[in-house]
Protein backbone atom coordinates (compact mmCIF):
# COMPACT_ATOMS: atom_id res chain seq x y z
CA UNK A 1 0.00 0.00 0.00
CA UNK A 2 2.67 2.67 1.11
CA UNK A 3 4.72 2.26 -2.35
CA UNK A 4 2.03 4.89 -4.03
CA UNK A 5 1.46 6.79 -0.85
CA UNK A 6 2.13 10.10 -1.28
CA UNK A 7 2.46 13.27 1.15
CA UNK A 8 3.04 16.94 1.34
CA UNK A 9 1.73 19.39 3.47
CA UNK A 10 0.69 23.18 2.18
CA UNK A 11 2.67 26.15 3.37
CA UNK A 12 -1.15 26.72 4.90
CA UNK A 13 -1.05 23.13 7.22
CA UNK A 14 -3.19 21.21 5.18
CA UNK A 15 -2.09 17.88 4.75
CA UNK A 16 -2.24 16.32 1.46
CA UNK A 17 -2.13 12.47 1.21
CA UNK A 18 -2.63 10.49 -1.77
CA UNK A 19 -2.45 6.30 -3.54
CA UNK A 20 -2.21 6.02 -6.78
CA UNK A 21 -3.85 2.77 -8.16
CA UNK A 22 -3.58 2.09 -11.40
CA UNK A 23 -6.02 -0.56 -12.04
CA UNK A 24 -8.94 1.59 -11.28
CA UNK A 25 -10.88 4.12 -13.44
CA UNK A 26 -12.36 5.96 -10.83
CA UNK A 27 -11.02 8.49 -7.69
CA UNK A 28 -12.55 9.17 -4.41
CA UNK A 29 -11.62 12.48 -2.58
CA UNK A 30 -12.47 13.69 0.98
CA UNK A 31 -11.56 16.42 3.41
CA UNK A 32 -11.32 15.33 6.82
CA UNK A 33 -11.69 17.50 9.57
CA UNK A 34 -10.71 16.54 13.04
CA UNK A 35 -13.53 17.66 14.93
CA UNK A 36 -16.86 16.16 16.03
CA UNK A 37 -18.97 15.80 18.57
CA UNK A 38 -16.58 15.94 21.47
CA UNK A 39 -15.56 19.16 20.61
CA UNK A 40 -18.96 20.86 20.78
CA UNK A 41 -19.99 22.69 24.12
CA UNK A 42 -22.67 21.36 25.78
CA UNK A 43 -24.84 24.45 24.92
CA UNK A 44 -24.33 23.45 21.22
CA UNK A 45 -24.49 19.96 21.02
CA UNK A 46 -25.04 18.56 17.59
CA UNK A 47 -23.75 21.55 16.09
CA UNK A 48 -21.27 19.41 13.99
CA UNK A 49 -23.73 17.27 12.48
CA UNK A 50 -26.13 20.39 12.06
CA UNK A 51 -22.85 21.96 9.59
CA UNK A 52 -22.45 18.88 7.80
CA UNK A 53 -25.66 19.18 6.91
CA UNK A 54 -26.12 22.49 5.80
CA UNK A 55 -22.43 22.24 3.66
CA UNK A 56 -24.05 20.60 0.93
CA UNK A 57 -27.01 23.59 0.90
CA UNK A 58 -25.78 26.15 -0.79
CA UNK A 59 -22.76 28.45 -1.57
CA UNK A 60 -21.63 31.81 -2.80
CA UNK A 61 -21.84 30.49 -6.75
CA UNK A 62 -23.63 27.08 -6.17
CA UNK A 63 -27.68 26.36 -4.82
CA UNK A 64 -27.91 23.10 -3.09
CA UNK A 65 -29.65 21.41 -6.23
CA UNK A 66 -26.31 22.42 -8.28
CA UNK A 67 -24.40 20.74 -6.09
CA UNK A 68 -26.05 17.54 -6.38
CA UNK A 69 -26.66 18.12 -10.24
CA UNK A 70 -22.72 18.65 -10.76
CA UNK A 71 -21.94 15.50 -9.03
CA UNK A 72 -24.50 13.48 -10.73
CA UNK A 73 -24.15 14.76 -13.69
CA UNK A 74 -21.08 12.94 -14.29
CA UNK A 75 -22.37 10.06 -12.41
CA UNK A 76 -20.70 10.96 -9.39
CA UNK A 77 -21.26 10.59 -5.61
CA UNK A 78 -21.04 13.06 -2.94
CA UNK A 79 -21.74 12.27 0.81
CA UNK A 80 -20.71 13.28 4.53
CA UNK A 81 -20.81 12.17 7.76
CA UNK A 82 -19.93 13.31 11.72
CA UNK A 83 -18.69 11.19 13.97
CA UNK A 84 -17.48 11.92 17.82
CA UNK A 85 -14.23 12.81 16.72
CA UNK A 86 -14.17 13.62 12.87
CA UNK A 87 -16.49 14.77 10.00
CA UNK A 88 -15.82 14.00 6.48
CA UNK A 89 -16.99 15.34 3.19
CA UNK A 90 -16.33 13.24 0.34
CA UNK A 91 -16.71 12.40 -3.40
CA UNK A 92 -16.38 8.99 -5.49
CA UNK A 93 -16.19 10.09 -9.05
CA UNK A 94 -14.53 8.71 -12.89
CA UNK A 95 -10.73 9.69 -12.61
CA UNK A 96 -11.86 12.48 -15.65
CA UNK A 97 -13.71 14.46 -13.41
CA UNK A 98 -11.08 14.37 -10.10
CA UNK A 99 -11.17 18.27 -10.57
CA UNK A 100 -14.97 19.10 -10.17
CA UNK A 101 -14.94 16.87 -6.90
CA UNK A 102 -12.00 18.79 -5.65
CA UNK A 103 -13.99 22.13 -6.54
CA UNK A 104 -16.79 21.38 -5.00
CA UNK A 105 -15.40 19.74 -2.08
CA UNK A 106 -13.62 22.93 -1.25
CA UNK A 107 -16.45 25.10 -1.88
CA UNK A 108 -18.51 23.50 0.64
CA UNK A 109 -16.14 23.95 3.22
CA UNK A 110 -14.85 27.63 1.91
CA UNK A 111 -18.05 29.25 0.52
CA UNK A 112 -21.14 27.99 1.87
CA UNK A 113 -23.86 30.61 2.86
CA UNK A 114 -26.02 28.81 5.81
CA UNK A 115 -29.20 30.84 3.95
CA UNK A 116 -31.77 31.02 6.75
CA UNK A 117 -34.61 29.92 4.36
CA UNK A 118 -32.09 26.63 4.20
CA UNK A 119 -31.30 26.28 7.48
CA UNK A 120 -35.04 26.08 9.15
CA UNK A 121 -35.38 23.50 6.19
CA UNK A 122 -32.44 21.44 7.53
CA UNK A 123 -33.32 22.37 11.03
CA UNK A 124 -36.78 20.28 10.70
CA UNK A 125 -34.64 17.79 8.91
CA UNK A 126 -32.53 16.65 11.76
CA UNK A 127 -35.11 16.76 14.01
CA UNK A 128 -37.31 14.02 11.95
CA UNK A 129 -34.10 11.55 12.21
CA UNK A 130 -33.51 12.45 16.00
CA UNK A 131 -37.18 11.25 15.93
CA UNK A 132 -36.77 7.92 13.74
CA UNK A 133 -33.46 7.38 16.21
CA UNK A 134 -35.26 8.20 19.50
CA UNK A 135 -37.88 5.39 17.57
CA UNK A 136 -35.22 2.99 16.65
CA UNK A 137 -34.32 1.53 20.40
CA UNK A 138 -31.70 -0.64 18.53
CA UNK A 139 -29.85 2.08 17.23
CA UNK A 140 -30.73 5.01 20.46
CA UNK A 141 -29.86 1.84 22.96
CA UNK A 142 -26.05 3.08 22.06
CA UNK A 143 -26.51 6.56 22.34
CA UNK A 144 -27.51 6.03 26.03
CA UNK A 145 -24.56 3.43 26.43
CA UNK A 146 -22.05 6.21 25.54
CA UNK A 147 -23.54 8.87 27.33
CA UNK A 148 -23.65 6.45 30.88
CA UNK A 149 -20.33 5.11 29.97
CA UNK A 150 -18.99 9.00 29.54
CA UNK A 151 -21.93 11.29 31.33
CA UNK A 152 -21.57 14.83 31.67
CA UNK A 153 -19.25 15.01 29.24
CA UNK A 154 -18.44 16.01 25.48
CA UNK A 155 -17.56 12.17 25.03
CA UNK A 156 -20.58 11.20 25.90
CA UNK A 157 -23.40 13.39 24.19
CA UNK A 158 -24.96 12.06 20.87
CA UNK A 159 -23.99 12.95 17.62
CA UNK A 160 -27.16 14.56 16.59
CA UNK A 161 -27.79 16.09 19.19
CA UNK A 162 -31.02 16.41 21.05
CA UNK A 163 -34.59 18.29 19.94
CA UNK A 164 -34.33 21.47 22.50
CA UNK A 165 -30.49 22.00 21.63
CA UNK A 166 -31.40 21.88 17.80
CA UNK A 167 -34.54 23.69 18.19
CA UNK A 168 -32.86 26.78 19.74
CA UNK A 169 -29.48 26.79 17.74
CA UNK A 170 -29.02 30.19 16.35
CA UNK A 171 -27.20 30.31 12.90
CA UNK A 172 -24.37 31.79 14.00
CA UNK A 173 -23.17 28.53 15.87
CA UNK A 174 -22.29 26.97 12.65
CA UNK A 175 -19.93 28.96 11.00
CA UNK A 176 -18.56 30.09 14.36
CA UNK A 177 -17.61 26.32 14.52
CA UNK A 178 -16.28 26.16 10.80
CA UNK A 179 -14.20 29.10 11.66
CA UNK A 180 -12.75 27.54 15.29
CA UNK A 181 -12.10 24.07 13.90
CA UNK A 182 -12.42 23.95 9.90
CA UNK A 183 -8.81 25.54 9.74
CA UNK A 184 -5.78 23.63 7.80
CA UNK A 185 -3.45 22.29 10.69
CA UNK A 186 -6.74 20.48 11.59
CA UNK A 187 -7.82 18.66 8.32
CA UNK A 188 -6.29 16.34 5.64
CA UNK A 189 -7.20 16.19 2.25
CA UNK A 190 -6.86 12.52 1.06
CA UNK A 191 -7.36 10.83 -2.25
CA UNK A 192 -6.98 7.10 -3.88
CA UNK A 193 -7.61 6.25 -7.38
CA UNK A 194 -5.99 6.34 -10.80
CA UNK A 195 -5.28 9.75 -10.26
CA UNK A 196 -1.40 11.62 -9.91
CA UNK A 197 -0.29 13.26 -6.65
CA UNK A 198 0.73 16.36 -8.25
CA UNK A 199 -2.42 17.24 -9.58
CA UNK A 200 -3.89 16.59 -6.33
CA UNK A 201 -2.16 19.09 -4.57
CA UNK A 202 -2.75 21.55 -6.98
CA UNK A 203 -6.55 21.20 -6.88
CA UNK A 204 -6.23 21.30 -3.23
CA UNK A 205 -3.85 24.72 -3.03
CA UNK A 206 -6.42 26.08 -4.95
CA UNK A 207 -9.87 25.21 -3.58
CA UNK A 208 -9.22 24.99 -0.16
CA UNK A 209 -7.00 27.85 -0.24
CA UNK A 210 -9.81 30.28 1.92
CA UNK A 211 -9.99 27.86 4.72
CA UNK A 212 -9.89 29.74 8.09
CA UNK A 213 -7.30 30.34 10.60
CA UNK A 214 -7.03 29.78 14.61
CA UNK A 215 -5.75 28.16 16.85
CA UNK A 216 -6.30 24.06 17.26
CA UNK A 217 -8.94 23.89 19.80
CA UNK A 218 -8.49 20.84 21.96
CA UNK A 219 -11.12 18.39 23.40
CA UNK A 220 -12.04 17.74 27.32
CA UNK A 221 -10.10 14.85 27.68
CA UNK A 222 -12.49 11.14 27.46
CA UNK A 223 -12.75 10.06 31.41
CA UNK A 224 -14.52 6.59 31.61
CA UNK A 225 -17.12 6.31 34.19
CA UNK A 226 -19.54 3.36 34.00
CA UNK A 227 -22.69 3.38 34.67
CA UNK A 228 -26.32 2.22 33.75
CA UNK A 229 -29.42 3.44 31.73
CA UNK A 230 -32.88 1.35 31.88
CA UNK A 231 -35.67 2.45 29.89
CA UNK A 232 -38.88 0.50 30.01
CA UNK A 233 -40.42 0.56 27.09
CA UNK A 234 -43.31 -1.31 25.22
CA UNK A 235 -41.47 -3.45 23.15
CA UNK A 236 -40.99 -7.15 21.69
CA UNK A 237 -37.16 -7.29 22.80
CA UNK A 238 -35.31 -6.21 24.91
CA UNK A 239 -31.96 -4.26 23.24
CA UNK A 240 -29.23 -4.46 25.65
CA UNK A 241 -25.57 -3.05 25.17
CA UNK A 242 -22.94 -4.41 27.86
CA UNK A 243 -19.72 -2.44 27.94
CA UNK A 244 -16.37 -1.72 29.77
CA UNK A 245 -13.65 0.95 29.32
CA UNK A 246 -11.35 -0.18 26.72
CA UNK A 247 -7.96 0.36 24.76
CA UNK A 248 -7.40 4.06 22.50
CA UNK A 249 -5.71 3.66 19.33
CA UNK A 250 -1.63 2.82 19.64
CA UNK A 251 -2.19 1.13 23.17
CA UNK A 252 0.07 -2.03 23.60
CA UNK A 253 -3.63 -3.64 24.27
CA UNK A 254 -5.48 -1.89 21.06
CA UNK A 255 -4.92 -5.14 18.93
CA UNK A 256 -5.60 -7.54 21.73
CA UNK A 257 -8.80 -6.14 22.34
CA UNK A 258 -9.55 -6.17 18.39
CA UNK A 259 -8.77 -10.08 17.99
CA UNK A 260 -10.59 -10.58 22.11
CA UNK A 261 -13.68 -8.78 20.23
CA UNK A 262 -13.91 -11.04 16.92
CA UNK A 263 -13.01 -14.42 18.72
CA UNK A 264 -16.06 -13.59 21.68
CA UNK A 265 -18.61 -12.22 19.43
CA UNK A 266 -17.58 -11.62 15.79
CA UNK A 267 -19.22 -13.68 13.69
CA UNK A 268 -21.13 -17.22 13.37
CA UNK A 269 -18.24 -19.07 14.91
CA UNK A 270 -18.04 -16.87 17.72
CA UNK A 271 -18.13 -17.57 21.31
CA UNK A 272 -21.20 -15.73 22.25
CA UNK A 273 -22.85 -16.28 19.20
CA UNK A 274 -22.63 -20.34 19.12
CA UNK A 275 -23.28 -20.32 23.26
CA UNK A 276 -25.76 -17.81 23.77
CA UNK A 277 -27.94 -18.30 20.04
CA UNK A 278 -27.06 -21.31 18.56
CA UNK A 279 -27.12 -23.58 21.66
CA UNK A 280 -29.60 -21.90 23.77
CA UNK A 281 -31.96 -19.87 21.20
CA UNK A 282 -31.52 -16.74 23.69
CA UNK A 283 -31.07 -14.52 21.23
CA UNK A 284 -31.70 -13.48 17.46
CA UNK A 285 -28.80 -10.74 17.53
CA UNK A 286 -25.43 -10.86 19.35
CA UNK A 287 -22.05 -9.22 18.80
CA UNK A 288 -19.33 -7.47 20.26
CA UNK A 289 -17.20 -4.52 19.15
CA UNK A 290 -14.57 -2.03 19.84
CA UNK A 291 -14.81 1.95 19.58
CA UNK A 292 -11.63 3.05 19.93
CA UNK A 293 -10.76 6.77 20.49
CA UNK A 294 -7.60 9.04 20.86
CA UNK A 295 -7.48 8.77 24.01
CA UNK A 296 -10.27 6.05 25.03
CA UNK A 297 -12.08 3.19 24.14
CA UNK A 298 -15.26 1.07 24.60
CA UNK A 299 -15.89 -3.04 23.83
CA UNK A 300 -19.25 -3.51 23.93
CA UNK A 301 -21.61 -6.47 23.51
CA UNK A 302 -25.07 -5.84 21.64
CA UNK A 303 -27.76 -8.29 22.31
CA UNK A 304 -31.94 -8.21 21.49
CA UNK A 305 -33.40 -10.98 23.31
CA UNK A 306 -37.15 -11.49 24.61
CA UNK A 307 -38.46 -10.19 28.33
CA UNK A 308 -37.81 -13.78 29.51
CA UNK A 309 -34.71 -15.00 27.83
CA UNK A 310 -33.08 -11.66 29.61
CA UNK A 311 -32.78 -13.28 33.15
CA UNK A 312 -30.71 -16.41 31.34
CA UNK A 313 -28.65 -14.64 28.81
CA UNK A 314 -26.95 -11.82 30.82
CA UNK A 315 -25.47 -14.61 33.45
CA UNK A 316 -24.37 -16.91 30.08
CA UNK A 317 -22.66 -13.96 28.61
CA UNK A 318 -20.93 -13.29 31.84
CA UNK A 319 -19.81 -16.33 32.05
CA UNK A 320 -18.54 -16.07 28.49
CA UNK A 321 -16.37 -13.25 29.82
CA UNK A 322 -14.86 -15.47 32.58
CA UNK A 323 -14.20 -18.00 30.34
CA UNK A 324 -12.15 -16.63 28.17
CA UNK A 325 -10.03 -14.79 30.80
CA UNK A 326 -9.04 -18.63 31.49
CA UNK A 327 -8.58 -20.19 28.25
CA UNK A 328 -8.01 -19.26 24.44
CA UNK A 329 -7.95 -22.19 21.74
CA UNK A 330 -5.05 -21.73 19.32
CA UNK A 331 -7.44 -22.80 15.96
CA UNK A 332 -10.44 -19.93 17.16
CA UNK A 333 -7.26 -17.32 17.47
CA UNK A 334 -6.07 -18.61 13.90
CA UNK A 335 -9.69 -17.77 13.10
CA UNK A 336 -10.12 -14.22 14.73
CA UNK A 337 -6.77 -13.40 13.08
CA UNK A 338 -7.96 -14.59 9.43
CA UNK A 339 -10.86 -12.32 9.95
CA UNK A 340 -9.35 -9.29 11.01
CA UNK A 341 -6.89 -9.52 8.58
CA UNK A 342 -9.45 -10.64 5.68
CA UNK A 343 -11.64 -7.60 6.45
CA UNK A 344 -8.37 -4.89 6.74
CA UNK A 345 -7.22 -6.21 3.17
CA UNK A 346 -10.93 -6.29 1.54
CA UNK A 347 -11.39 -2.58 2.50
CA UNK A 348 -8.31 -1.99 0.53
CA UNK A 349 -10.10 -2.58 -2.41
CA UNK A 350 -12.38 0.40 -1.73
CA UNK A 351 -10.87 4.09 -3.00
CA UNK A 352 -13.39 5.32 -0.54
CA UNK A 353 -12.56 3.53 2.06
CA UNK A 354 -8.14 3.41 1.79
CA UNK A 355 -9.31 7.45 1.80
CA UNK A 356 -10.87 6.89 5.48
CA UNK A 357 -7.87 4.74 6.54
CA UNK A 358 -5.16 7.65 5.20
CA UNK A 359 -6.50 10.45 6.76
CA UNK A 360 -7.30 8.71 10.66
CA UNK A 361 -3.65 7.15 10.31
CA UNK A 362 -2.44 10.70 10.02
CA UNK A 363 -4.91 12.31 12.06
CA UNK A 364 -4.16 9.77 14.64
CA UNK A 365 -0.68 8.66 14.56
CA UNK A 366 0.79 11.82 12.67
CA UNK A 367 1.89 8.76 10.04
CA UNK A 368 0.79 6.11 7.47
CA UNK A 369 0.71 3.00 8.87
CA UNK A 370 1.93 0.41 6.08
CA UNK A 371 -0.28 -2.75 5.86
CA UNK A 372 2.18 -5.20 6.35
CA UNK A 373 3.07 -3.69 9.93
CA UNK A 374 -0.78 -3.92 10.73
CA UNK A 375 -0.71 -7.68 9.64
CA UNK A 376 2.69 -8.21 11.51
CA UNK A 377 1.04 -6.59 14.91
CA UNK A 378 -1.93 -9.04 14.26
CA UNK A 379 -0.15 -11.87 13.73
CA UNK A 380 1.77 -11.15 16.95
CA UNK A 381 -0.71 -11.39 18.97
CA UNK A 382 -1.00 -14.20 21.07
CA UNK A 383 -3.79 -16.44 23.06
CA UNK A 384 -1.81 -14.78 26.39
CA UNK A 385 -2.36 -11.39 25.08
CA UNK A 386 -5.91 -11.38 25.03
CA UNK A 387 -6.47 -13.59 28.03
CA UNK A 388 -4.64 -10.58 29.49
CA UNK A 389 -6.55 -8.32 28.04
CA UNK A 390 -9.59 -9.58 28.83
CA UNK A 391 -8.83 -9.65 32.59
CA UNK A 392 -7.92 -6.16 32.49
CA UNK A 393 -10.88 -5.31 30.37
CA UNK A 394 -13.68 -6.93 32.03
CA UNK A 395 -12.79 -6.34 35.15
CA UNK A 396 -13.42 -2.65 35.34
CA UNK A 397 -16.55 -0.96 36.20
CA UNK A 398 -19.19 -1.58 33.32
CA UNK A 399 -21.55 0.00 31.47
CA UNK A 400 -25.06 -1.55 30.92
CA UNK A 401 -27.95 0.59 28.65
CA UNK A 402 -30.96 -1.41 28.43
CA UNK A 403 -34.66 -0.27 26.59
CA UNK A 404 -37.58 -2.32 25.85
CA UNK A 405 -39.37 -4.97 28.06
CA UNK A 406 -36.30 -4.84 30.83
CA UNK A 407 -37.92 -5.80 34.01
CA UNK A 408 -35.79 -9.20 34.47
CA UNK A 409 -32.40 -8.12 33.17
CA UNK A 410 -30.59 -8.67 36.43
CA UNK A 411 -29.74 -5.62 38.25
CA UNK A 412 -26.77 -3.75 37.83
CA UNK A 413 -25.12 -4.41 41.24
CA UNK A 414 -25.44 -7.63 40.85
CA UNK A 415 -23.47 -7.65 37.26
CA UNK A 416 -20.82 -6.03 39.05
CA UNK A 417 -20.55 -8.60 41.85
CA UNK A 418 -20.53 -11.14 38.91
CA UNK A 419 -17.75 -10.22 37.29
CA UNK A 420 -15.68 -9.34 40.10
CA UNK A 421 -16.02 -12.90 41.11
Amino acid sequence: MTEQVAITTLPSGLTVLTERMERVETVSLGAYVAAGTRHETAAENGVAHFLEHMAFKGTETRSAAAIAEAIESVGGHINAYTSREQTAYYVKLLKEDLALGADIIGDILCHSTFEPEELERERGVILQEIGQANDTPDDIVFDHFQSAAYPAQPMGRPVLGTEPIIRAMKREALPGFMRLHYTPDNMVVAACGNLRHEEVVALAERHFADLPRAARARPMPADYMGGEYRELRDLDQAHIVLGFDAPAYGEAEYYPAMLLSTLLGGGMSSRLFQEVRERRGLVYSIYSFTAPAQDGGLFGIYAGTGESEAAEMIPVTLEELAKVQRDVGEEELRRARAQLKAGLLMSLESTGSRCEQLARQWQVFGRVIPVSETVARIEAVTREDIQAAAARIFRRKPTLATIGPVGRVPKFSAIIDRLAA
